[in-house]
């Protein structure tokens, strides 16, 4: 694929379709995850904060924003990317995106971008949320927004080979319910990992999440518990990885061809 023969209808189509598609399923797609987050702030915001006044010099219910954000960031874009292509290949629709003059580069960009334009919306009217109960000062607005887009594709990305990969709707809930929610609490999102014993923090280090939420914090409040450019170094690699799989995907027909 060139620049030259780039097949933008559709992609625009295909894209176009998708957001229709969010829009169609706002309440749902947006109210949630706001009533979610207002819950949050309810039980670790008031209930716990009243107990913990500040996690690394910040005040605790600024502290877990960030947190709070990857952790539905995480899990929306994994739904958006899985569901965007699952459906298709559920009712066998696939096959007609499969034989259409569109190529399989163009068809995952149409797919993640509605699925990442989705997701990155949702965290900005979180983002939004939060600032009503608490005081934030956003110190990087855009590496805020370069982390979160970049982590937003890589877990749509993540979430499009899980569509693909799952084979009946148990197993494209699986993984964000039983694997990534877990990791997300145990990830620091609601607290520094530097407050657990030596060798509990070094295990720590090797759950991603730890890195995704310490990078995203660190464009709040220029702090957090692992260097930045090791946070971003992860999520680049995880989006190259992911990258990789897609493209094997693709090149065998692996779960789309018969």
């Amino acid at each position: 694929m060139t620049p030259g023969n780039f097949n933008h209808h559709g992609v625009w189509a295909v894209y176009k379709f998708e957001m229709g598609r969010f829009k169609r399923t706002a309440w749902q797609s947006v109210v949630a995850p706001v009533l979610t987050t207002t819950l949050y702030f309810v039980v670790f915001g008031a209930a716990i904060g009243s107990r913990i006044q500040e996690m690394d010099g910040i005040n605790y219910g600024a502290f877990i924003v960030p947190g709070l954000i990857m952790m539905t960031l995480l899990i929306q874009s994994i739904f958006n990317g899985s569901f965007g292509i699952y459906f298709p290949k559920f009712n066998g629709t696939v096959y007609e995106l499969l034989s259409a003059p569109i190529s399989y580069a163009e068809a995952v960009l149409a797919y993640v971008g509605a699925a990442a334009t989705k997701s990155v919306i949702l965290g900005l009217i979180m983002l939004a949320t939060a600032s009503f109960f608490v005081e934030l000062k956003i110190q990087h607005p855009i590496w805020m927004m370069i982390f979160m887009i970049l982590i937003a594709t890589t877990f749509c990305l993540f979430g499009f080979i899980l569509g693909i990969w799952a084979s009946n709707f148990e197993q494209l809930s699986m993984v964000p319910t039983l694997i990534i929610t877990p990791l997300t609490f145990l990830g620091g999102a609601f607290y520094s990992i530097d407050l657990l014993p030596g060798i509990w923090r070094t295990i720590s280090l090797f759950n991603p999440v730890v890195y995704l939420v310490n990078g995203f914090r660190w464009s709040f409040y220029d702090s957090a518990d692992i260097s930045v450019w090791v946070s971003l170094f992860v999520t680049l690699a995880f989006l190259a990885l992911c990258m990789a799989i897609i493209a094997f995907i693709f090149k065998t027909g692996y779960k789309l061809k018969p």
